[in-house]
């Protein structure tokens, strides 16, 4: 009697797994990683864009880090797993994620990325210079829509210019990343925002543009103030001169008044006296006597003879 065994192969069940291998975020928000490791384990670490970042033991949790990376213990009876998050995500974090778990286990990879981002981030600029922003998107598809907006008002596409390119991961579809580049002149301060959207979800980025306004331009003031300066003192010289020859003139006329009137006066009180003289000398020889002594005065008589 024969008997005859068969081997039957089951489904090897992963020893290690890191979800999701692909995160695209917003910028500012937290990207969330979980590791789920079966079998035994001591040390895991976390690196970000090839730097390490958290380190992470079985037995006491994780090691002191950097606030923005965190460590949280979401293992169950039968699996080990933690979850990783970054807060504050920025466009230095994006790249590759990797999850290392030391002995024969290995390593995981992800990749994170930020959907709208503008990279170039708050501006400054001078008046009336030209401004330069950049905004970039990545992990979409199909091909979004790009626009920008500043200061609440749509900008003309024609300040703007927009590039696509695909990459594709493994076990993973078609994803596609887009640079779009805005050029304004800078009037006034302004919120700038980058909007990428499809008919079914949209993201946007805000940044602030700051204006340094030019300093104040005096020359036309001062040419104003001159001119206007110089119109008033040449104003001034005419009237001045004009006054000043009225008084002259009123001068001249009073002094040819006042020499007439000393020319006529003297023979008026110089005939008075003489009046005054001969009426006295006639007054002696009417009364035949003299002034001073009273002496009398010889008539002499006129006799006629009528024959």
């Amino acid at each position: 009697m024969y008997t005859a065994r068969f081997a039957v192969s089951l489904p090897e069940v992963e020893a290690f797994q890191l979800e999701p291998l692909n995160a695209s975020v917003l910028r500012g928000s937290t990207a969330t990683f979980n590791a789920r490791v079966t079998g035994a384990w001591s040390i895991m670490t976390w690196d970000v864009d090839s730097l390490l970042v958290l380190t992470i033991l079985k037995t006491t949790g994780p090691m002191s880090s950097a606030p923005r990376y965190q460590a949280r213990n979401i293992s169950t009876n039968d699996m080990s797993a933690w979850e990783f998050s970054i807060v504050n995500v920025t466009r230095k974090d994006s790249g590759p994620v990797v999850c290392r778990v030391q002995g024969p286990i290995g390593a995981r990879t992800a990749q994170l990325s930020v959907q709208v981002d503008i990279v170039s981030g708050n501006l400054t600029v001078n008046q009336d210079e030209e401004a330069t922003f950049r905004c970039e998107a990545s992990g979409w598809f199909p091909q979004p829509a790009v626009s920008w907006w500043l200061g609440g008002v749509a900008v003309n596409p024609g300040y703007y210019n927009t590039s696509f390119n695909t990459t594709t991961l493994q076990g993973q579809g078609p994803l596609i990343h887009s640079a779009s580049v805005l050029r304004v002149q800078a009037v006034q301060d302004a919120r700038v925002q980058c909007w990428v959207s499809l008919p079914a979800s949209t993201r946007s980025d805000s940044v602030y543009l700051a204006v340094v306004p030019k300093p104040t331009d005096w020359t036309v003031l001062i040419a104003v103030v001159v001119s206007f300066g110089g119109f008033a003192l040449l104003v001034l010289l005419i009237l001045g001169i004009i006054f000043c020859c009225k008084r002259k003139k009123e001068k001249g006329e009073t002094s040819s008044a006042d020499s007439v009137s000393g020319r006529e006066s003297p023979s008026i009180y110089q005939i008075s006296p003489v009046v005054n003289q001969n009426q006295n000398q006639n007054q002696t020889r009417d009364d035949g006597y003299d002034d001073g002594n009273y002496a009398p005065q010889f008539r002499k008589h006129r006799h006629v003879t009528i024959v």
